[in-house]
């Protein structure tokens, strides 16, 4: 399956991961770092036979410090929370907002992981991981992170939800020659996933693209419209803009400006209620063209020639 993701390289499916997977996971690094410890081990066993029996037992502190603890730091920092088990099982570790770890993450999960995981063989980290509602260790709490699955079915997404009607066609003066396609390829993505995502990671991420694309528009939120609705809404806005260049510029279509000059605003009278059609009377006399003043004649070629149903 392809693998969407977002300008920060985190993928949008968040389901958070059980204890199972993660458990295979853990092994599977286990597995490489004790095969990497023990070569290192050899190695500086045979190096420093020379020396007296604190400087060996200093060296292999030194090494396990390195391998067994500074090894998984190292990877996760670096794959942005992919080890090699986790890439085994279509696992990640993201932070609490969905974005990609940091240094400071996989030091904190690290660091309690050597008493989680290594010194009592990984029972406490499967009694919090089955506490918590999201399957999260102590490491995940006091680092802020959580650990997702990657591989989602792929039939699942790629629909992307029309907005709502009340919010249809309301963006049509928005300005949206500044918005990267970066932006929109995560608006995109979220919006065809928004469904399979934690609820409250899902919101917090709606609210950061929001704002994103309302700074890029140069126009805030609405008051009152959900992040997920506005963001839906101004996308098939963009989505129309872009098929009316299309057809303009198709065969015996209609070519589009490129730097159309805005019409001034006409004020209009407020449109009274719909209601059934009242009868118009009889049809004016026609006046004859001598008889029309000038300044008559340039109101009725600046009208619309629609006037509401009285």
């Amino acid at each position: 399956m392809s693998e969407l993701v977002t300008g920060e390289a985190v993928a949008l499916e968040l389901r958070p991961a059980r204890l199972p997977s993660r458990g295979m996971a853990t092994l599977l690094d286990l597995a490489v770092a004790l095969a990497a410890y023990t070569v290192v081990s050899l190695a500086l066993l045979a190096a420093t036979a020379s020396l007296d029996e604190a400087a060996q037992m200093a060296v292999s502190i030194a090494a396990f410090l390195l391998v067994l603890v500074g090894g998984p730091i190292a990877v996760e920092t670096l794959s942005h929370g992919r080890s090699l088990g986790k890439m085994a099982c279509g696992l990640r570790v993201v932070r609490d907002d969905g974005g990609p770890i940091r240094f400071r993450h996989a030091l904190v999960r690290g660091a309690l992981g050597v008493v989680e995981i290594l010194l009592t063989l990984g029972v406490v980290a499967c009694i919090a991981s089955l506490v918590s509602a999201r399957g999260r260790r102590l490491g995940d709490v006091f680092a802020g992170t959580l650990v997702v699955r990657e591989r989602v079915p792929g039939g699942r997404s790629g629909f992307v939800p029309p907005p709502p009607p009340w919010l249809a066609g309301r963006f049509q003066g928005l300005d949206l020659s500044a918005v990267p396609d970066g932006l929109w390829l995560a608006i995109r993505q979220y919006l065809a996933r928004m469904n399979q995502l934690d609820p409250q990671i899902g919101r917090a991420m709606a609210e950061r693209l929001a704002g994103d694309l309302a700074e890029r528009t140069g126009t805030p939120v609405p008051p009152g419209v959900p992040a997920a609705p506005y963001l839906a809404a101004v996308l098939q806005e963009r989505q129309v803009r872009e098929a009316r260049r299309v057809f303009a510029g198709a065969p015996g279509g209609v070519p589009v400006p490129q730097s159309p000059v805005p019409a001034a605003p006409v004020p209009t009278a407020p449109v009274p209620a719909y209601g059934p059609p009242a009868s118009y009377g009889p049809a004016p006399a026609a006046v004859p063209a001598h008889e029309v003043r000038s300044d008559e004649g340039e109101e009725r070629a600046a009208g619309t020639g629609f006037a509401p149903p009285s």
